[in-house]
């Protein structure tokens, strides 16, 4: 059985001068393995990540492991707790209105130098010490001046660096009303066959703020870098953004599958000495991030969402019905809304009561499979 340990890290101070924490758990391997960080819950009302690090954390510490684990559930204190009556808030920092999960800083620039001055470092030394100078930085950024980070940015940073520490990078989210989807950076599209998730979005390696970008951004910035000189290396980290299904609830089974999902990955990646966890026989359908399409809603009212998530959708099919009972007796109260292409349904707004131009549903489009 192998030892988990805890550690609270605190990430900041509230109004009444308590401090701010967030747990983090870490096993350890035999050393041979890559390191790996998982985290869950960045956005308040996305709870489900937690259930799926609870479960496995029941089944690492049963296994043989090479990879040195940590996860890190509650991973922003302040949006689990942005309630609204009976509804969790926690997408935006109420302060400056900032997506939490927008706030982590590109590291990219730090490329050039590096390569200038270590141009024929061998694979090993490239990671041990690129990854130094990521952590180093980010560290910098926490010591400096107290005025010069906002609550949000803090709890970013201080979550940055741990990721830093790895090679492989998990951030566990979920959508409003949502199918499960991968979040995939390009040069990584091979790897996403390894999970059990039918629908794969594939990214350019461009920084945006998000915790995955903020992870394989500045190595596949380096990789360029070192192909710029003549010398080809692999990009040297992976990280996904894993979007788990809806939030706003906890489901322990399908938790366990997801954990299973991201064993079988880790497995690829050789993260354990005799396990057999494989990922499952199905289709799995990609569309590049361009292809990705937010249909917002053409009229407000009340809706029937028709278009089932993970369904394909053939242009001219009914996806919705906006019911508008103000023109009952004056116009057509009930208004079909229908798709002009074909595609498959993502994930939809989690509400029946929308107004006109509202992100109503988002759909992969010119799919392909992998």
């Amino acid at each position: 059985m192998n030892t988990i340990t805890q550690q609270h890290i605190q990430v900041g101070e509230i109004a009444n001068g308590l401090p701010l924490t967030i747990p983090v758990y870490r096993i350890k391997g035999d050393g041979s393995g890559p390191k790996v960080y998982i985290q869950a819950n960045m956005h308040g009302a996305e709870v489900q990540g937690n259930a799926v690090i609870y479960q496995l954390l029941e089944q690492l510490k049963q296994l043989s492991l090479k990879a040195d684990i940590t996860l890190v559930p509650y991973a922003n204190p302040i949006g689990c707790n942005q309630k609204s009556g009976e509804f969790t808030l926690g997408r935006f920092d109420p302060i400056t209105g900032t997506n939490w999960n927008r706030m982590y800083i590109n590291h990219s620039g730090l490329v050039t130098e590096f390569v200038e001055q270590n141009p024929t470092l061998s694979i090993t030394e490239i990671t041990q010490q690129f990854r130094q100078r990521l952590v180093e930085h980010t560290q910098a950024l926490l010591d400096g001046p107290l005025d010069r980070l906002t609550t949000g940015k803090r709890i970013a940073l201080n979550l940055q660096r741990l990721a830093h520490e790895a090679d492989i990078v998990l951030d566990l989210h979920t959508g409003p009303i949502s199918a499960k989807h991968l979040y995939c950076p390009e040069y990584a599209k091979g790897s996403a066959r390894y999970f059990d998730i039918p629908h794969v979005l594939l990214i350019p390696s461009d920084f945006d703020g998000a915790m995955d970008e903020a992870s394989f951004c500045p190595w596949w910035n380096l990789q360029q870098a070192y192909r710029a000189i003549g010398r080809e290396i692999p990009v040297l980290t992976e990280a996904f953004t894993v979007e788990l299904g809806s939030q706003e609830k906890i489901d322990l089974a399908e938790a366990l599958d997801d954990a299973n999902s991201i064993l079988s990955y880790l497995n690829h990646k050789q993260a354990f000495q005799d396990a057999h966890f494989m990922p499952k026989n199905i289709t799995r359908y990609v569309c590049r991030l361009e292809n990705y399409r937010t249909f917002y809603a053409p009229m407000g009212g009340m809706v029937e969402y028709t278009a089932k998530l993970g369904e394909h959708i053939k242009a001219g099919q009914t996806i919705a019905k906006i019911l508008r009972m103000d023109r009952y007796l004056s116009e057509t109260p009930l208004n079909e809304i229908k798709l002009d292409e074909d595609a498959i349904a993502i994930l939809h707004f989690a509400s029946a009561s929308v107004n006109q131009g509202t992100e109503l549903y988002n759909f992969f489009t010119q799919v392909e499979t992998l």
